[in-house]
């Protein structure tokens, strides 16, 4: 899953708030742009289960 809402990855050191984009490079200092939320994953999920079998049953 990608987002496409980034944070520059040196926001820390150079700025006093973090800074987001949608470029792969900061706007304001030209840093690296990081993925700001990566996805949720747990592989013991509680209701991984419940969610496959809905989705097996609205599946055409």
């Amino acid at each position: 899953m990608k987002s496409d809402i980034r944070v520059c990855s040196a926001w820390r050191e150079r700025h006093d708030r973090p800074v987001y984009t949608l470029s792969d490079t900061c706007p304001e200092c030209g840093a690296d742009a990081a993925n700001s939320a990566p996805a949720p994953f747990d592989p013991e999920d509680p209701n991984g289960r419940y969610r496959r079998s809905l989705k097996e049953r609205t599946r055409p």
